[in-house]
């Protein structure tokens, strides 16, 4: 059965940094799309960053500098390393996943309904 497992989500203050791991085993990097997305409640869920099969990166304008995507291979694992959290990064933080690029006939990295594989998720609050 195909996992992915969040971890490392926490309540911090505001200015703090939180790494969020994916356990991802057997989740190939260079055939698999791989992203993090947030859901806070009452919102929609949005994407936080990607890196596509082809191992291009993307983010959410209101991450950009903040925050860094990366694999782990060592790890079999997908990273969100986050700084200079802020009150508004309060979420639940899924990891989600799906074969090919996301950009493919003409796909958006951070459209939700493209990818088929996803964790249960972690909790990010940031207080001020």
């Amino acid at each position: 059965q195909v996992r992915l497992v969040e971890s490392g989500g926490g309540s911090v203050q505001a200015g703090a940094s939180l790494r969020l791991s994916c356990a991802a085993p057997g989740f190939t990097p260079n055939i698999y799309s791989m992203g993090w997305f947030r859901q806070a409640p009452g919102e929609k869920r949005e994407g936080v960053a990607a890196i596509d099969s082809d191992g291009r990166t993307n983010y959410a304008d209101s991450v950009k500098g903040r925050f860094t995507i990366s694999h782990e291979n060592a790890e079999d694992a997908l990273v969100l390393q986050m700084y200079s959290l802020k009150p508004e990064d309060t979420a639940k933080y899924y990891c989600a996943s799906l074969r090919g690029s996301t950009l493919r006939n003409g796909g958006r990295w951070d459209d939700a309904r493209q990818y088929n594989y996803w964790g249960k998720g972690t909790q990010v609050t940031v207080s001020s």
